[in-house]
């Protein structure tokens, strides 16, 4: 059986769609089947930052209402053959998709994939909520910002109560934070919330830190998840992520502000 991991966020543009295409190409690197599916009907951003814009054809809601195969809606990634993407649909109402519709998609990706990626709309709409209905894992993203840390509060109330599993009195969705755009400089300066700030509100597992950086935006206008860009300081943070994900224990890092050497100090560089 597959697992199936949400990307969720109460604010908007904190890097959810960065973070799903990272996380869905790091675990494809590592040998796994994974899928990863866009779930914000009516903007669609997963295929961009993907590369696969121009080969999108069919889309999540053809699927579900039956006008396409799974097959031919699923997109393969041209640099990784385990990774799969189902673009959202641009000219669809965001109630195309449905509980029943979604949940038949999820069981049949699950027979044949090992991770599941939803990449979920920001707040609280029908799409955000149908992707984390069925979720396994939440990885909530926040930036270091107070709005963006008391929406995320918010869906892990959500997260508890309306999923699947809570319905079912299963175990409860495993919860994972992302702490994204940290700066620690401006942390030190006042202007962001701290690692331990986020974590005393949030009280969630940290799984990694992604600090602000260009190679982020540069990436994303390529067309190219960011975790392949190996000489940043993003897509190695995204790399750790998967690698604590996976059970490895990789030591923090992009948390405290590097300090400068004794000829940085002397001349400024």
């Amino acid at each position: 059986m597959a697992r199936i991991i949400v990307v969720t966020s109460g604010k908007g543009g904190v890097g959810k769609t960065t973070t799903s295409a990272a996380i869905a190409m790091g675990l494809a690197k590592k040998g796994f089947k994974t899928a990863v599916i866009d779930f914000d009907v009516g903007l669609r951003n997963l295929d961009l930052i993907m590369g696969c814009e121009r080969r999108v054809v069919y889309d999540f809601v053809n699927v579900i209402n039956g006008e396409a195969t799974l097959n031919q809606a699923l997109i393969k990634d041209k640099r990784c053959n385990q990774l799969f993407i189902l673009p959202a649909s641009q000219t669809r109402d965001k109630d195309a998709l449905t509980k029943e519709g979604v949940g038949k998609i999820l069981k049949e990706l699950s027979k044949t994939f090992k991770y599941i990626i939803c990449d979920s709309p920001a707040g609280i709409e029908r799409g955000a909520n149908l992707a984390m209905y069925f979720a396994d894992d939440a990885f909530v993203v926040t930036n270091p910002e107070v709005a963006s840390v008391r929406d995320s509060d918010r869906m892990l109330g959500i997260l508890s109560s309306k999923s699947q599993r809570a319905e079912n009195n299963d175990e409860a969705i495993k919860e994972y934070l992302l702490l994204s755009r940290y700066n620690p400089k401006r942390v030190k300066l006042g202007e962001m919330l701290s690692v331990d700030d986020v974590q005393d509100i949030l009280s969630l597992h940290l799984l990694g830190v992604i600090p602000e950086s260009q190679s982020v935006l540069t990436a994303s206008n390529s067309g190219i998840p960011v975790i392949l860009d190996e000489n940043s300081d993003a897509g190695q943070a995204y790399t750790d992520i998967v690698n604590r994900y996976l059970g490895e224990e990789v030591p923090h890092r992009f948390i405290d502000e590097n300090k400068k050497g004794l000829l940085g100090r002397l001349f400024g560089s």
